[in-house]
């Protein structure tokens, strides 16, 4: 799968209806992702962070970077944070499937389309940047909106690389490019008195002046408060634990210390876990000490339905019919526990109440175990299918009372197949004639698709039965299926009545 991850920045922080506006641009576009949506009314800036496929993810962008146009006016715009346009920064950022150079080209795609069709002057920065003095975004925004305003058109230096060759008169410029993962991150130092040292402190961490590699500082007052504010462009070489130390120490040289700091947008979770391992002298740490990376490896191994859907339709002969067949009575105990669930606790069925609040635990009992015999019908056919491949010029009749076993567990497993299903059919007659009226067609689907699992069921204990050797050992086995499927549609059609009185 193809994944990209873009980080908007937008000129505006303090009118709910314009952020709510800009959000809802980007997440309208098909496939788009919006994980995040951070806003400060003191820099009055907006961070959206979202992932998507790289072609939803320029479309996407692109009605963003629109919504702002036509909604933020940088001439009447204040804050805290330097900015250059209405959509200060769009980067790129390569998630899945993509590379950097990907990411260059859609960030070359959605400039000229914001220069061609919105009329706005676009800066391309970072690795999408085709000159080196455009390479750092602060060096692209230096001066500002204002003297953006007074420079393109009329400094050689400044001509956009897409767009008109004058600023846009309320939007002002957008710069757009493609970068590794940044981490916005902010350390506070106490109130405004010591705005001073914020900038010492800024001045003395950031590359440019000689300070961490891949780290970006400014001092500014924010809420009444000192602030270091930084950007972490590359956390594997300069992790988020030796810049808050350095920050620290530098803070400290100068008789304050931080009060707190704050993440904006999104962090990998390598990057805090590093942080802890750190502050507490755990050198030997790996994401496979914690809990949630076990969960989450575990619940990934599990089969999921599409991955089933491709299993059943691949060349192989299992997962077949029967473990279908089990999956087909899962679904229907489950629409059988909504439409009892959808019952209990309505005064207009409180007759039915202790009924229903049966019918949900048996249903999803039902559920549980259907579930485990999707696996078990494939796991008895595969015991089969080796079985047949035993040697037939040694001993046959071994072979042959091997065969005949593994045939038997064949049957058996699909025959419990064909009992849940009838069980589930009960389950939801009895929901389609005293559950909620509201829901009676899904108890309707509920049973009528328990008896199609049902007869799925007992086609798979018959064919079992007749590839024995001796069929008559399985003769009771084939029995209790079709008596089965007889109980299972006389249950179904009670349904089905219900149903067709409800809706007739």
């Amino acid at each position: 799968m193809e994944l990209v991850e873009c980080v908007p920045n937008f000129s505006e922080g303090r009118r709910p209806e314009v952020i709510a506006a800009i959000r809802d641009a980007i997440a309208s576009v098909e496939g788009v992702s919006v994980l995040d949506v951070s806003s400060d009314p003191s820099h009055n800036r907006m961070v959206v962070t979202f992932v998507a496929p790289p072609a939803a993810a320029v479309e996407a962008a692109f009605r963003g970077i629109g919504t702002a146009r036509d909604r933020i006016d940088l001439t009447a715009h204040e804050g805290e944070h330097p900015r250059i346009g209405a959509t200060d920064v769009c980067p790129f950022i390569p998630i899945a499937g993509v590379t950097m150079a990907d990411c260059v080209a859609l960030a070359e795609q959605l400039g000229a389309r914001v220069g061609d069709e919105l009329g706005i002057p676009v800066f391309l920065y970072e690795r999408a940047a085709r000159r080196p003095d455009r390479a750092n975004l602060a060096d692209v925004r230096r001066g500002e909106f204002e003297q953006a305003r007074v420079d393109i058109g009329t400094n050689p230096d400044r001509e956009p690389d897409f767009g008109p060759h004058a600023i846009h008169p309320t939007a002002g410029v957008t710069v757009i490019g493609a970068r590794p993962f940044l981490v916005a991150y902010n350390v506070y130092l106490g109130g405004a008195e010591h705005l001073q040292v914020a900038k010492d402190v800024a001045k003395a961490v950031r590359q440019s002046s000689g300070g961490l590699p891949f780290v970006k500082a400014l001092g500014m007052e924010v809420d009444g408060q000192a602030q270091v504010s930084m950007n972490l462009v590359d956390t594997d070489s300069t992790p988020l634990s030796l810049v808050f130390d350095t920050v620290r120490a530098e803070a400290e040289a100068r008789g304050v210390s931080p009060t707190r700091s704050e993440l904006v947008g999104l962090v990998p979770e390598k990057v805090l876990f590093e942080t802890a391992a750190h502050h507490v002298l755990l050198p030997d740490f790996t994401p496979d000490m914690v809990l949630e990376t076990k969960v989450r490896a575990a619940v990934d191994a599990a089969p999921t339905m599409s991955g089933f859907l491709a299993s059943v339709a691949g060349p192989d002969p299992v997962p077949g019919g029967g473990s279908v067949s089990a999956l087909a009575g899962q679904l229907a105990a489950a629409l059988a526990e909504m439409v009892a669930g959808l019952t209990v606790g309505r005064k207009k069925y409180a007759d039915a109440e202790a009924e229903m609040t049966a019918v949900v635990a048996g249903a999803h009992a039902l559920r549980d175990r259907l579930g485990v015999l999707v696996q078990e019908d494939a796991d008895s056919y595969a015991v089969v299918s080796e079985t047949y491949k035993l040697p037939k010029d040694g001993d046959t009749a071994a072979r042959d009372v091997a065969i005949q076993a593994a045939l038997v567990t064949a049957a058996e497993v699909p025959l419990e197949t064909a009992r849940l299903c009838r069980d589930v059919a009960r389950l939801a007659a009895a929901c389609a004639t005293r559950g909620n009226t509201n829901a009676v067609s899904d108890a309707g689907v509920a049973a009528l698709l328990a008896e199609a699992a049902c007869r799925g069921a007992a086609y798979n204990v018959r064919i079992n039965v007749a590839s024995m050797s001796d069929p008559a050992a399985g003769t009771a086995l084939a029995d209790a299926a079709t008596a089965l499927v007889a109980e299972t549609h006389e249950l179904a059609l009670e349904a089905v009545a219900c149903v067709e009185r409800a809706i007739g």
